[in-house]
């Protein structure tokens, strides 16, 4: 199936209270699978038994706590296998670049150690989520395929590894720029909404 990343809206508050408790990040990420949320804190609880056994100060287990979503949050969409093509067409990188040019890799902040997918959900609040749509919105697709570098690609490899397919009829930019219309469409409704984001790849 390989790595896709995907963006989910949340608001500010919210992302607070994911950051003060982050098996709730389950319940913005797969609100549908609440035995996700109930695994992750009984994990959470047997980290800290283990860390009493060595002398750490053990914390009780949280209750369960309820995250309620507003009608703009919890709204999701995913960047399939182009999200790293469109960081390299962004920042001309694999996993470096300016903020917040290269916030599809890095940037916000880490929600715990909970791994969601590959790794933790990173976190942007509204204002950080505004300066990406600002930053994103300037750019023409033009110069997003003035960029695309296939050779390059492949030399750094970018995820996945398909630029140097090279068939007549495969539109390989194409691709990465009906995904990076597909952010730039998810941004301005999140900024719309001034609202921020999670980011999670699975």
């Amino acid at each position: 199936m390989g790595m896709v990343l995907t963006l989910t809206t949340l608001s500010d508050a919210n992302i607070e209270r994911v950051l003060a408790d982050p098996p709730l990040i389950w319940k913005v990420v797969a609100a549908d699978e609440p035995e996700l949320y109930e695994q992750s804190r009984r994990d959470a609880s047997k980290s800290s038994f283990l860390g009493s056994l060595f002398g750490k100060k053990r914390v009780a287990a949280a209750p369960p706590v309820d995250l309620t979503l507003g009608a703009s949050e919890g709204i999701s969409t995913d960047l399939d296998k182009a999200w790293h093509g469109i960081h390299y067409l962004l920042t001309g990188t694999a996993d470096e670049g300016e903020s917040p040019s290269s916030f599809l890799v890095s940037g916000g902040r880490t929600v715990g150690d909970i791994e969601v997918g590959y790794c933790p959900a990173r976190a942007f609040t509204a204002a950080e989520t505004k300066a990406i749509h600002s930053t994103i919105a300037a750019l023409s697709e033009d110069l997003l395929r003035s960029r695309f570098d296939p050779q390059a690609m492949t030399a750094l490899e970018i995820y996945p590894d398909i630029w140097n397919r090279g068939r007549p009829d495969d539109d390989t930019i194409g691709y990465v720029v009906e995904y990076f219309r597909l952010l730039r469409g998810f941004l301005e409704q999140t900024t719309g909404a001034n609202v921020g984001m999670v980011v999670t790849l699975t």
